[in-house]
Parts: C-alpha cells; structure tokens; sequence
C-alpha cells in the first residue's frame, strides 16, 4: 500500500496551486500593453479614425486606463461577438483572460511607461484611411441635413463614377462626415444613365423607397450589384486572393444610406476610397442571405412580451463553394444569430454563433482560410428575438407588438454569406438555387406571384403570363424590352425571351 507523506502533500500542493503567472509582476506599456493596444484597438482608435479617441501614444491610454480597464474586462471592449468559432476568423479582435490580466496588473501597479524608445513605430494611416491610399476617392455631390428628432430615415444617392473601362474592386471605405447619425449604409450599382431617372427635377437631396432598386442595381435574377456596405464597428478589409466584385464602366454608386436621429441636427456628406485589384478576379463571389430580403420573407410579427421569437430558413447547396466570409442585420430587440453547415456526411460546421447581438456592431467577419462547403450542405440560419422588458436592449417599455419594418424600432434579421463556386463554372447554378430560395419564401409568404406584378417566375398560381401581359402597352400581343419596367428588363428577357430573338411572343407570355 502506497503512502503519501505530509511532505510530498505539501509539495504536490504547493506545485499546482503555485504555478508561476504568465503575467509579469510589473507589467509596461512599452513591452507589453503598446502592442496589446494596437494590435486589437487601434484600428477604430486613431486620428481620423471613428472611435471618439485616439489609443496610440502612453498618454492616450494612460489618461484612460482606469475606464479603459473597467470596459475590458467586462469584455464590452474590444467589440467581438462571435462566439465557438472565433479561432476561424482574421482580425480577431477578442481578448484573453491572459491579456486582461495583464492590462489589470498594468493599471493596479501605475501604469508604467517602461522604454518608450524600443517600441515599434505605429502604424501610418495616410490620410485617415485604413487600409492606405485610396485608387479612387468619390463623394456625395451635396449635404444632407439630418433632423435633430423624429422617425429615422432611409435615402438613396447617387454617387458619380462613371469609369470608362470595367474595374475590379479589391476593398471599400466610407467615412461619415457625421459619424453619429450614420446608422449603416449599402453600396449598390446602377447604370449613369438612370442617374437623372433617380434624382429627377425634384431638387431633393437623396430620394426614399424602394424605387432605389432599379435598372442597372439588378443583376442577373434577383441577385442586386453591389460594394458591400458600412456599419460602425465594421473595418474595411481586402478581399483574399485574387477575389474582387465587379465595377462595370459607367456605372454609378447607388447609396443607400439609413440615418437614425441623435437629438443634434447634423449635415451629412460621407467620402468612399475604393481599391481596385489589377487583373480580373478567377472567381465570382455570390452572397447566400438567410432568411431572405433581410428577414422580410420570413414573416417576422413579435407579440409584446414574447422571450424566445424565432425566424429560419435553410437551403441546400447545389455545388461545391468556399465560403469567404460572413456577417448579420437587425435591430435592438435580436437576441441570438446561428449559421451552421450540415454537410453530406452528417457532420455540423458554425459558420457563424453570435450569443448576444448588438446593434450597434454588425461586422463582417472573414475566414482565416477558405472554408470548404460541399455540394449537398444544407446552410440553416436560425434568428432569435426577445421582446420581454427583461431585455435591456428593448426600446420599448413596456414592450409592444413588433414587426418587420425599416426603422429601428422596427426588427428585420439575416444573416450573409459570401462564397464562390470551387468551379467557376458552377456559379450559374448556384446562383439560381439562391434565386429559387428566395423564389420559394416569395410563395410561402404572399401564396403566389400573380400580385407581386410578375416578380417572380410565374408562381404556382398559373398567372405568371397574365402578369406578363399587362407591360404589352400596344396591345400587339409581345413585349420588347423598352415595354418593360428597368428593374425587371434584364430578369424577364431572359427567362422569357427563350429564342433570344429580343421579343417575348405570346407562347412565351405563357411561361
């Protein structure tokens, strides 16, 4: 029979309970906190960048450290929400328990400053712009004055380019001009011609509803042209690889912007640097969003008081893809976001597990490596609300009914997923399974597509050349391109038109 000694107790516990710390005793900015702050902080925290404070110098953050400590280590700051999965993607800005420690030791022992001189230089943002020198920099042709109060605003605005040759753009920047009203905004495309169908005589600054989405802002199908985006929080990156989105020429930024009242009138003129790559990019990026239309599909009608609200939508993937990258939309009241791959041989990928959704940062987050998606992999996104007064971030009080709407108080909830074909000459196909999910929620939704004005493929309503034969304005029985609206031109001569002779006869109106 084996006996432990008194001695060897003590040094066994003496051995585990003892473990040196991996934090120094006297931690200092110059060794260990400078590099802990630029490497996840300085980024949004910079002259000209859109945190409200620089974090580049010891005074910057040692004027701060007492806040600065107590934000880190409740992990508000730095902003990162994604959770399980977080090893999977660049710029992780998460801290760990090692790192807070050690910016706890720092603050408790007073903050000391250590050799200044060794440290490296930080890095030059040249003129304020994240990711270096822009290849183009473009602007919204006037102001626009943002009330102090009142209901949010969505406004569309064209942004000249209008480039003489096709070009490929590598990364996107915007930089509000009044950072504090700028709830988001998107990066759609439209022809320069459609500029004076947009902005018209009125002599209005921006324009509202859904007539933004038009002419050339559509591509093929449903999918809309565009450059991505902006929310706060969200930092500019190049797209991997030789990956890049198309700028056909003449073509001009269509903005869509969503401004939401700060209790200050402000005036509102953003600035957009764009990168472009140097040669085509081999494969074409196509965006999976579930649910669809930002959760419009889906139907979303929250009863006040209800905790535990969910959306979902699947679908399955036709072709082999690499996902690229992936990020979430919605409001205040959201509670949890889920993507996960089922794949064909059983096993379960999370693209994307936010536990605790915050509006205020909606990042998209890029994959270290390509992450390989199968053909056969069902996507499932599954969204959750929480409309209960339990929930801080209800701005309702007590709650009410909540639906899908554009203000903020409203809710809406996707989540989107970059990918490309491994086959670029696949895409065709995949693009027509995202089309046809959106297809499918369009017929769920609304049982059809006869009163949708012939928006879809026809539907399993049978209307679908009824719906067609009111754009014949001459009564002659087809339809040339010009009869039809500029949103639906390019979608409908190419469904329809089967004989590609430039006219949908009467047999084709038949679908």
């Amino acid at each position: 029979m084996n006996k432990t000694t008194p001695f060897a107790l003590l040094l066994l516990v003496s051995t585990v309970v003892g473990q040196p710390s991996t934090t120094p005793a006297r931690p200092t900015f110059a060794e260990h906190i400078g590099p802990l702050v630029r490497q996840s902080c300085m980024d949004c925290h910079r002259p000209q960048g859109p945190a409200p404070f620089a974090l580049v110098t010891y005074t910057d953050v040692a004027k701060r450290a007492d806040m600065l400590k107590a934000v880190i280590e409740t992990r508000y700051m730095p902003p990162w929400h994604p959770a399980d999965q977080s090893d999977h993607f660049l710029s992780n800005r998460r801290l760990s328990d090692d790192q807070i420690a050690l910016f706890t030791k720092w603050v408790e022992t007073g903050k000391t400053r250590g050799d200044l001189s060794k440290m490296e230089k930080p890095k030059k943002y040249p003129g304020g712009w994240s990711l270096g020198k822009p290849d183009l920099v473009i602007k919204m042709r006037k102001p626009f004055r943002v009330p102090a109060d009142g209901r949010d605003l969505y406004r569309f605005f064209v942004v000249p380019i209008d480039l003489p040759e096709d070009k490929w753009v590598k990364a996107v920047e915007m930089r509000p001009s009044a950072r504090s009203v700028v709830h988001h905004a998107l990066f759609f495309l439209t022809e320069s011609s459609d500029q004076d169908e947009y902005e018209g005589d009125t002599g209005r600054r921006g324009f509202g509803g859904l007539r933004g989405f038009r002419g050339g802002a559509f591509g093929r199908g449903f999918e809309i042209r565009g450059l991505g985006g902006y929310v706060p929080g969200n930092q500019p990156q190049f797209l991997r690889d030789d990956l890049a989105l198309e700028l056909p020429k003449h073509h001009d930024l269509l903005m869509q912007m969503h401004f939401h009242p700060s209790g200050k009138a402000e005036t509102e003129q953003s600035t957009i640097g764009i990168w472009f790559a140097d040669e085509p990019p081999s494969q074409r990026i196509k965006q999976i969003q579930l649910p669809s239309l930002f959760g419009f599909m889906s139907g979303l009608d929250i009863p006040a008081g209800e905790s535990n609200y969910k959306i979902e939508q699947s679908l399955t993937l036709p072709v082999d893809v690499d996902g690229i990258s992936v990020g979430g939309h919605a409001h205040y009241i959201c509670s949890t976001m889920h993507l996960t791959a089922k794949l064909p041989d059983g096993s379960t990928k999370t693209l994307l597990h936010i536990p605790e959704w915050d509006m205020d940062w909606q990042t998209e987050y890029h994959y270290k490596d390509r992450l390989p998606l199968p053909a056969g992999t069902e996507l499932k996104c599954e969204i959750t609300y929480d409309n209960s007064a339990q929930n801080p971030a209800n701005p309702n009080s007590p709650p009410i009914r909540v639906r899908w709407g554009r203000q903020s108080t409203d809710e809406m909830g996707s989540v989107t997923l970059r990918v490309v074909a491994k086959n670029e000459a696949d895409t065709d196909r995949l693009n027509d399974a995202i089309e046809q999910s959106m297809i499918e929620s369009l017929s769920q939704r609304f049982g059809g597509f006869g009163g949708l004005g012939g928006f879809g493929r026809g539907g399993s309503s049978g209307r679908g050349g009824r719906s067609l034969d009111r754009f014949d304005k001459n009564n002659d029985g087809k339809i040339v391109p010009d009869e039809l609206p500029s949103v639906l031109r390019k979608r409908h001569m190419r469904r329809y038109d089967k004989n590609n002779d430039g006219v949908i006869d009467a047999e084709e109106m038949k679908g």
